[in-house]
């Protein structure tokens, strides 16, 4: 098996299941029709709606396409309401709770799905999954309640990376970096010649990229298992280990594009682009907002290694549906999940997409660019996997990363009182 056709049981199973399953070890089955609820809502003729977050224009269309292949088969059909991603996210507890709620939706697992299985608001997919016996034990897991029930498919998955353009690199006669001193003197280097070094697109509604700093910095200095504990309130914002991350930011914060914390994500990704800034941390979805014939000058390199003694883990969020336990087209929710899950339906994903994700079955082909089969073998490699910060955290733990994070990017020298302040902040948040 080449690395373009590994999928993820060429992954050490052990390892990946424990960089994806913060869901803890309850055993997951397959059973009752929906999670703890008063059942699903009578059954009404018409499309099964789909929820999506997905709103850049290449996303869009991959889920446009998506629904289209699946209406093609004959019987059910699937039509796609697509909001702004931050949109979604606000408004994802009302379209739960709502009377006559969308089928299905686009999201991703974690202690955010649980919470609303908790709530008995979502669908009990373990039959679905009776469909899905060669995915690998690390999704089984992933996309559990941490009840026994499994509440979720995953469709895809991708990886972080310092990502730049190679004809700018080349203009600039410099070269990716092997080590934290090596991106050091990249930065002044670039910097020299008159170009932001560090993009950041943490500003508009995308405040949470600065949290890729975060994480990164933290799973090298202080390893996967300790990020993982301090996020899930096993461990203080305030640690002297937290404040070493820190210290360790400090060291390239003057590189940092002055408008990193005014523009979002989308904005930032024009100036990648356009040689403004020289790189940028981010995961390949930003490739939905870069023109399709620019990919071909994309690359990344390895968010530097600086203590050599940690094991290497790297950032590699999961994404996919999950369905309302009211759902009105039970049957055909069932079989819209099922088709997703299939290496048909993620290999059309894919090809209508920016080409830039993995797929989740073990045997969908994904696009096999040189960028992709890179990205493929940094996470093969890796000694352990985590996800992103709210989703190894919780949705209600991002905005106190936000706050912190932003003011210490504008305010690095009031890191005290700022880590004091994540910390409460972040305790009201494990106490409720």
């Amino acid at each position: 098996m080449d690395s373009v056709d590994l999928a993820i049981s060429g992954l050490n199973r052990r390892r990946f299941l424990v960089g994806l399953g913060a869901v803890g070890s309850a055993a997951l089955l397959g059973g009752c029709a929906t999670s703890a609820s008063s059942g699903p809502a009578k059954q009404t003729a018409g499309a099964v709606t789909i929820q999506s977050n997905l709103s850049a224009t290449q996303a869009k269309a991959a889920i446009e396409a998506l629904a289209k292949g699946f209406s093609a088969k004959g019987g059910a059909t699937a039509t796609v309401n697509t909001v702004a991603s931050e949109t979604f996210r606000t408004q994802l507890p009302s379209y739960l709770v709502s009377a006559v709620p969308p089928d299905t939706y686009t999201w991703y697992p974690g202690s955010i799905l649980q919470g609303y299985a908790r709530k008995g608001l979502l669908l009990d997919v373990g039959d679905v999954w009776q469909t899905m016996t060669n995915y690998s034990d690390a999704f089984r897991q992933l996309s559990g309640d941490g009840a026994g029930h499994l509440v979720f498919v995953p469709a895809t998955y991708y990886w972080w990376g310092m990502f730049y353009r190679k004809s700018n690199f080349t203009k600039w006669g410099v070269t990716p970096p092997s080590n934290w001193a090596e991106f050091v003197t990249l930065c002044q280097t670039l910097k020299s010649k008159g170009v932001s070094p560090i993009g950041m697109g943490a500003g508009g509604d995308t405040p949470w990229t600065a949290s890729g700093w975060f994480d990164y910095l933290n799973i090298r200095i202080n390893g996967a298992q300790f990020h993982r504990d301090l996020l899930a309130g096993r461990g203080r914002f305030d640690d002297p280990k937290v404040v070493k991350v820190f210290e360790r930011w400090k060291e390239v914060l003057p590189y940092f594009d002055p408008s990193g914390t005014a523009v979002a994500f989308q904005d930032a990704t024009t100036s990648l682009l356009q040689g403004r800034t020289g790189m940028m941390l981010i995961g390949t979805f930003f490739a939905d907002a870069a023109p399709k014939d620019a990919l071909e000058d994309i690359d990344f390199f390895q968010f530097p290694i600086i203590d050599p003694s940690v094991p290497v883990a790297e950032e590699a969020p999961t994404d996919g549906f999950f369905a309302s336990s009211k759902t009105g087209h039970l049957q055909a929710t069932k079989d819209w999940l099922k088709y997703v899950a299939t290496a048909e339906a993620q290999e059309l994903y894919i090809k209508n997409s920016s080409g830039t994700v993995l797929p989740t079955h073990p045997d969908a082909k994904d696009t096999g660019t040189p960028l992709v089969i890179k990205g493929r073998k940094m996470l093969a490699d890796a000694k352990d996997l985590t996800q992103f910060f709210n989703r190894d955290s919780s949705d209600a733990l991002q905005p106190t990363a936000d706050a912190a994070l932003i003011r210490f990017i504008q305010h690095p020298e009031q890191l005290t009182s700022i880590l004091a302040d994540w910390q409460t902040a972040a305790q009201k948040v494990w106490s409720s």
